[in-house]
């Protein structure tokens, strides 16, 4: 139902007060500009053009620019001369043409033409807005923060319901918001003081004042879009047929530009620095990271999507996703999740859109590099250890995946056991994981790093795991060995000594073919978990891979060529932490966290920047924490200090580190050779200089061929590591 209501425009005008700050350096119009202006068929709500200020300098405004206009409230511009802004095959004059201005202030040089309405909107410099149906910004404007302004009920708030349907870890939005904070914002809910916090954390610095006003920063070009409404618009943004954007922020920068495309939609958000958003994408509640890409039809919603990630041509709804993740499939789907990182949802993939209660409060949680197969299906609740390999299948039942680099696959009922094969990418494509930090790094296209994101597949989140899955194998070996070889098992009177048996049982029988039974791993039916021989001794292998590479780092800090006990000495006296914990993509101990929480509740961190400065603190000591722990982890594989291990052991250690680094580069090699020499690879090419061409010769691997020389250097250096402390 629309009212007409009778203004006395000329005492309405009377009232209006302008903020003197905007109008320093600026004057009221000549009787001749308002003569040109009035003759160009503009038209001003106050008759005396009181209300109309441009700058002061001589020769820096011209009338005559300005065209077919309505103006009202107060208009302030900025140095208008004739000239062109070009953006790409876009070419228009400075000036003002077939537009409606209320209470504008401009920057020098912009472009306004055919925007219906303009209304409380400050732009920067060299803005084109050209074909805008609506661009208007209320007083209470939030432009996407979880913010309140004065005499605002805790309704208006929004909040983004992340990781779970029913709200019950919503997170509020703000504009330097990361997956870590939304982390633990959301995953630590048992401490109402913290959460509130974290509130406070995210009001810091607002004014409560009703005096917001719409922003387009420099070198912005909005054209052809319908509603803008509550926007703050950051440098150099390009927007193009929108369909709406509302109550939003949009961070860009010279050196990170964002982008908006034709029918996109987005509301309640924030968008990242250079960040784009395509072809009919809805955003709503959401904060998107760094250098993301939403498009083609895809909806993200209730969701904080990491740095570095591309969603398209899917369906996104109540999640938190940490920095790369790929899901770029039409029927993809994922719903109430937390996804660390480094990960992959293929075609078909249907992540939680059924709920195994009476409620729609499931929750999937998965670890870094989380790769589901085709057409996979999970039900909430869910639960999966880091870069897990998930083949194709229906999976009707609850999961619960502890062992990390391994891979999972479906029985051939639905009422059977599903099957696991522990430490699967070291065992069958250790390329895919060699090549995981190589290939990140170069995906990684952010300019500011506001966080460190670990890239390496092998590190102390990882570690922690592969040390709990041998423990787990350990333990599931000895119920084998009572039920089916109790002989091995007979003169063990304790559970301690039973589980000795099994360890020793691992390590002396290499080739043992046998499989093992894991209850928890699947509700109802349980796990069968295959080749735990070869898991078991991979896995160690791993970690004392991991172990000594992060010892010869360390020696190489300090320009020595292997390690002594003077060395050893100071390593210990670094803090041992041996709970570690993917914090939006940065590796942080535990303990570190609960200090964090302390600080918060004490006060002494204030803003959320403060907070990213001590996230900032733990990665300046991480290499100091990781070498300690790796210190730690040789220790505890031979349940002796370093001290105590005789020659045999470290030529033990050095063997097997040398096999893990040959076994990398072999199987890297090998992997690719694949391409090359495989039938059905070839077959598509008359002959192989054909081949070659298309997909470039072996040879010309800089991946592999760097490799080479890594592992050559690697394999020579490991041979001195423990010269200093073999007695």
């Amino acid at each position: 139902m629309f009212f007409m209501v009778s203004v006395d425009y000329k005492s309405d005008i009377d009232k209006i007060e302008i903020p003197k700050d905007l109008i320093k350096g600026k004057r009221l119009l000549t009787k001749a500009e308002i003569q040109i202006l009035e003759k160009n068929l503009n038209h001003n709500e106050d008759s005396l053009w009181n209300n109309f200020y441009v700058d002061a300098e001589e020769n820096c405004f011209d009338a005559e620019l300005i065209h077919f206009c309505d103006f009202s409230g107060y208009v302030i511009l900025g140095k208008l001369k004739k000239g062109m802004l070009n953006y790409n095959d876009l070419h228009l004059e400075c000036g003002i043409e077939h537009s409606k201005l209320h209470n504008v202030v401009t920057g020098d040089d912009n472009v306004i033409r055919n925007v219906a309405y303009l209304d409380n909107y400050r732009l920067g410099n060299r803005v084109i807005l050209f074909n805008i149906n609506e661009m208007c910004c209320t007083k209470h404007s939030k432009f996407g923060n979880g913010i309140l302004k004065n005499g605002e009920s805790e309704n208006n708030r929004i909040w983004i319901g992340v990781a779970n349907e029913n709200d019950g870890r919503s997170i509020l939005p703000f504009e330097s918001l990361i997956p870590a904070d939304a982390y633990l914002w959301s995953h630590y809910r048992d401490d109402n003081e913290l959460l509130n916090r974290f509130v406070q954390l995210t009001e810091y610095g607002n004014t409560k004042e009703l005096n917001t006003f719409g922003f387009v920063d420099d070198d912005c070009v909005i054209k052809n879009s319908n509603i803008i409404k509550d926007a703050k618009i950051g440098k150099c943004v390009y927007i193009k047929g929108a369909f709406k954007l509302k109550n939003i922020t949009i961070l860009s920068s010279p050196e990170e530009r964002s982008q908006i495309g034709e029918g996109v939609e987005m509301v309640n958000g924030i968008l990242g620095y250079g960040s784009k958003l395509f072809y009919q994408a809805i955003a709503v509640r959401f904060v998107i990271g760094r250098n993301c890409q939403v498009k083609y039809g895809a909806r993200l919603l209730n969701s904080v999507l990491g740095d570095n990630s591309t969603i398209s041509c899917c369906e996104v709804l109540n999640n938190l996703i940490f920095p790369f993740h790929e899901q770029h499939h039409n029927s993809s789907f994922l719903i109430a999740t937390t996804i660390m990182g480094q990960s992959n949802i293929a075609s078909g993939a249907t992540i939680g859109s059924n709920h195994n209660s009476r409620s729609p409060d499931g929750e999937i949680f998965a670890k870094r590099g989380f790769w589901p197969g085709l057409c996979s299906d999970f039900k909430h609740n869910s639960r999966f250890a880091s870069f897990v390999l998930v083949s194709k299948g229906s999976y009707q039942h609850e999961l619960d995946i502890p062992y990390p680099f391994s891979l999972v696959s479906p029985g051939d009922k639905s009422d059977e056991a599903i099957s696991i094969i522990p430490a699967f990418w070291f065992m069958y494509d250790m390329f895919a994981i060699t090549r995981n930090k190589n290939k990140f790094t170069k995906r990684d296209k952010r300019i500011v790093k506001v966080q460190h994101i670990e890239f390496d597949p092998l590190a102390p989140d990882t570690m922690q795991e592969i040390l709990f899955s041998t423990e787990r194998l350990i333990g599931l070996t000895a119920e084998y060995l009572k039920e089916n070889q109790p002989d091995v098992v007979k003169n063990a009177k304790t559970q301690q000594q039973i589980f000795q048996c099994a360890k020793d049982y691992l390590h002396k029988n290499e080739e043992a073919d046998f499989t093992l039974f894991d209850q928890v791993c699947q509700k109802k039916f349980g796990a069968i978990i295959l080749k735990p021989v070869k898991a078991y001794k991979m896995y160690r292998k791993i970690v004392k891979y991991f172990a000594t590479r992060t010892l010869m780092e360390f020696c190489k800090s300090l320009h020595e060529e292997y390690l002594n006990p003077e060395m050893i000495e100071e390593i210990r006296k670094l803090p041992l932490y041996t709970q570690w914990e993917n914090v939006g993509g940065q590796i942080i101990p535990c303990e570190k966290i609960n200090e964090l929480f302390a600080d918060i509740k004490s006060g002494k961190y204030v803003n959320w920047d403060e907070v990213h400065d001590y996230y900032n603190l733990c990665e300046a000591s991480y290499e100091k924490f990781k070498v300690r722990y790796a210190l730690y982890l040789l220790e505890q594989l031979y349940s002796r200090p370093i001290e105590d291990f005789s020659p045999d052991i470290y030529r033990d250690v050095i063997e097997d580190v040398i096999i893990v680094a040959n076994e990398i580069y072999n199987h890297s090699v090998q992997s690719r050779e694949k391409d090359y020499t495989d039938y059905y690879r070839n077959m598509t090419y008359r002959n192989r200089q054909e081949m070659e061409i298309v997909i470039g010769p072996l040879s010309d691997n800089s991946f592999l061929n760097q490799l080479k020389v890594d592992t050559e250097q690697f394999v020579k250096e490991i041979g001195v590591v423990f010269k200093g402390l073999i007695k």
